[in-house]
């Protein structure tokens, strides 16, 4: 008689609490059963929580599990202005600011937990922007690169739409079609929305000027991805390719994403997008090889 197969079993996520220079920040980890290759450090959007990356409408969905299932630490933090230091920041922190934080709580980890050969900094929209900050001031060596989607660097809406906080237009942006998320996607989402801090929301408007003299700085690798049906910002050839060429990267390159809203992560095609994620980790590993 033939056997069944095995069940996969995915690693485990937890919760962890990590020192931000004084500021507690909390999140979510999960470790692969061996000693990790490298550290994925994953940063989330603008009124969103570290539960972003651990959909919880579809496993298939969670950017850690697939992480430590093949080989990495996954460690999703809530960024300063969220979770745990909402009580010590409750108007948040801008980006820059935060960078400074979320560098010190990666120290920490590293400090006390296997990493492997280095670290991949992956950000979703506000927090792409805050993983090219971190980038941008990295001085502990072993950053490998920036995986960052849901932002570019041109505005595809009116200046007067960056901050409308009404509910049809943000819900429109932010998701797209409905079909494009799991069942059950937007009632188990509640869990992780969170205000975005005043703070953040302040600095929305300026982050074309702040691109512009932030990613010279920038001197890893960078890979950008644009959904399908992204709203907020431009991401016709011309308008990426300018943005790619103002990095000091030794490699950059952008992807279009099919059949993905914004929220690429907790979408129908996450594992697609994840799955290239650790195929550019992959590349990063290789790149700092020895021959």
């Amino acid at each position: 008689m033939p056997l069944s197969p095995s069940p996969v079993i995915a690693p485990p996520v937890r919760a962890i609490t990590l020192d931000g220079e004084g500021i507690t920040l909390s999140g979510l980890v999960c470790e692969p059963a061996s000693a990790p290759r490298a550290l994925l450090v994953a940063l989330h959007g603008g009124g969103m929580r570290a539960g972003y990356f651990h959909g919880p409408a579809d496993p298939a969905t969670s950017l850690l599990t697939l992480a430590a299932s093949c080989g990495y630490t996954a460690l999703a933090l809530d960024r300063p202005g969220y979770g745990r230091s909402t009580g010590q920041l409750p108007e948040g922190m801008g980006l820059s600011e935060q960078a400074g934080q979320l560098r010190a709580a990666v120290r920490h980890y590293r400090l006390h937990r296997p990493c492997g050969a280095g670290v991949l900094l992956v950000g979703h929209s506000l927090g792409g922007k805050a993983a090219l900050h971190t980038a941008s001031g990295w001085t502990d060596g072993g950053l490998l690169g920036v995986d960052v989607s849901g932002i570019g660097d041109r505005w595809a809406v009116a200046a007067r739409q960056l901050t409308d906080q009404g509910h049809r237009l943000s819900h429109r942006m932010h998701w797209g079609p409905l079909a494009l998320y799991p069942p059950g996607t937007f009632r188990l989402a509640e869990a992780l929305i969170a205000p975005i801090p005043e703070r953040e929301a302040h600095e929305i408007p300026d982050w074309p000027q702040v691109y512009a003299g932030l990613a010279g700085e920038i001197r890893v690798p960078v890979r950008f991805t644009f959904a399908e049906h992204e709203k907020w910002w431009r991401s016709d050839p011309h308008s990426v390719r300018a943005m790619l060429d103002r990095l000091g990267s030794p490699l950059s390159r952008s992807e279009r994403l099919a059949r993905a809203g914004h929220n690429i992560s907790l979408g129908r095609t996450a594992r697609i997008y994840h799955l290239r994620v650790l195929a550019f980790l992959e590349e990063c590993l290789d790149l700092v090889a020895p021959p």
